[in-house]
């Protein structure tokens, strides 16, 4: 049953991606953190960027796919969880005592995890849906953005009042999910395709998808209400039985293997038709790039030298979507740059923001409301990465090359700076939350999607770690410039408040600075996105006249 195994392989990597977005709850517990280590916001902040210091060696995922079965590169993943993120639970429990320096590598070692996870989902859907694999990457990643809802549940149904409890679960769910997943990792993916395949998986996403709308609602409207242990767990039950539910649903897809057996000759080669399309993809690419070429020496032959415009946008940009790129091909690309810049000017910057949101939200005074926000930011996350899937099911009715979607996608994030500038109160605080969860979720699970399309897919695992490498850069400059501001408003005695043992900075004064320079960056972000998308325009233009 190939195809039926593909569907579930993808619902698989649903339930990694669930349980392994263990970087959005750090706001939740970082408070009891500084406290235990009795560390500065900028030694915080540290700590905050070491585990995404841990991205910038996800590339060694990519790479160990090459040498080992996909479930060995998983279990690697978790046992880094299980160590970086139970010390922690140790140390914050007092039982052991740890250096700040060990603790830094174990921040480290707890974010490479969640980027091996990660790779091992991206590779998953790009394998078994390469005719639909925008969907299957919308699909899965959006489930990663609902991990801190799903935690925030799980901890209210052992217990409400300890913030600790994050760290216990973020050591033990994911291995937990990885050994419940490993009997359907280990099945072959799909090497053929039905003539209607590509119709029927569209189909089967459209379905997964609203389902996935009905989680998330789930999910975001549970966060928002306060209730004890006891209906805490009545409510993670209805959400797992949430996520087991979509496992009925592929089971239609057993008759195409009956259909099989009557019409053979309706089956083909997956891998033959691709290289088919592909190779006259190129040729009708080459063609158009020739014809080009010739008309603009030809025009710059009769008239003035062109502008520098002109020259920033055509030079060396990419005219065909899906060619393969080596990391060394692919450093040396304009187009690369330019997508690095919007992702660390946009998602990045978001992702800062959420580690920083604990403290945030204490500064303002609203210490009581961080589960809520960590949640409502996971929610929109989570809705954000499911919009992402919007260009392919749009497709028939309008079409726009994906890196103007990011390019809009990213518009939300200085509107949301700009707004916490004007105003301090929980509702602007909650807007604010909610439009750079939507926001970084989109940007998040389209990066995907853009890295495949624009540098290859058989290299996306290899080169979407590359991109990520931003991810730490951006988290110790952008953090250290909240955390400096933070430090120095510290200094001031009407605006200090000693909490748990250690001074809390409280005011607005504590982050307004720093929401004006991450406003300002973002714009930067969406200025970059933009030019990104003049320069591919014409190759999706020219990939979806091939399409039709």
């Amino acid at each position: 049953m190939e195809q039926s195994s593909k569907w579930m392989i993808l619902i698989a990597s649903t339930w990694i991606q669930a349980f392994t977005g263990t970087n959005f709850d750090f706001s939740s517990y970082s408070s009891e953190l500084k406290s235990v280590l009795g560390i500065s916001q900028v030694q915080l902040n540290y700590l905050s960027m070491a585990s995404d210091f841990g991205k910038a060696f996800g590339w060694c995922s990519g790479v160990s796919l090459m040498y080992f079965p996909l479930w060995v590169v998983l279990f690697i993943a978790a046992f880094m969880g299980l160590v970086g993120y139970g010390f922690q639970w140790l140390l914050i429990q007092r039982i052991i005592i740890l250096p700040y320096f060990l603790v830094f590598l174990l921040c480290v070692l707890a974010g490479c995890s969640i980027c091996w996870f990660n790779t091992v989902c991206y590779v998953l859907c790009i394998k078994n849906f390469p005719a639909n694999r925008p969907f299957a990457l919308s699909l899965s990643i959006s489930f990663n953005g609902a991990s801190a809802a799903l935690y925030n549940l799980i901890a209210n149904a052992i217990n409400s009042r300890d913030d600790t409890l994050y760290l216990l679960l973020n050591a033990l769910v994911p291995l937990v999910t990885s050994v419940a997943a490993l009997p359907i990792l280990r099945k072959p993916h799909s090497q053929t395709l039905h003539a209607d395949s590509v119709h029927r998986e569209y189909l089967n996403f459209r379905c997964l998808t609203i389902l996935a709308v009905f989680t998330g609602l789930y999910l975001l409207i549970l966060n928002s209400v306060s209730y004890s242990a006891q209906t805490a767990r009545i409510l993670l039950a209805g959400a797992l039985f949430l996520l087991v539910l979509p496992v009925i649903a592929p089971g239609v897809i057993c008759t195409e293997e009956w259909s099989q057996l009557f019409h053979p000759n309706n089956y083909m080669s997956l891998e033959d038709n691709d290289t088919d399309d592909l190779g006259m993809h190129k040729e009708m690419v080459w063609r158009e790039a020739s014809s080009m070429n010739i008309w603009t020496e030809n025009s710059h032959g009769s008239k003035e030298k062109e502008s520098w415009t002109s020259s920033f946008l055509l030079r060396d940009r990419l005219l065909l979507l899906g060619e393969e790129h080596s990391a060394n091909l692919l450093i040396h690309r304009l187009d690369f740059w330019l997508y690095y810049l919007a992702y660390f000017c946009g998602g990045t910057l978001v992702l800062v923001y959420s580690n920083n949101l604990g403290q945030i939200s204490e500064s303002l005074g609203y210490r009581s409301e961080i589960r809520f926000l960590v949640a409502l930011y996971s929610a929109c996350s989570f809705f954000g990465r499911l919009l992402s899937a919007a260009p392919d099911f749009l497709r028939d009715k309008m079409y726009y090359a994906r890196t103007s979607w990011l390019a809009f996608a990213l518009i939300p994030t200085p509107l949301a700076f700009f707004l916490l500038v004007l105003s301090g109160s929980k509702a602007a605080l909650s807007i604010a939350t909610a439009l750079v969860g939507l926001s970084s979720g989109f940007v998040f699970s389209a990066a995907v999607s853009i890295t495949s399309e624009l540098f290859g897919p058989n290299s996306a695992g290899v080169n979407h770690n590359i991109l990520i490498t931003n991810i730490p850069l951006g988290s110790l400059l952008y953090g250290l410039l909240a955390a400096l501001v933070y430090e120095a408003n510290l200094g001031k005695p009407n605006q200090v408040l000693v909490l748990d043992g250690s001074k809390v900075c409280m005011g607005r004064n504590c982050y307004i600075q720093t929401f004006i320079w991450w406003g300002c960056i973002s714009l930067f972000g969406v200025a970059s996105s933009f030019l990104l998308f003049l320069r591919t325009k014409a190759a999706y233009d020219s990939h979806e006249r091939n399409q039709n």
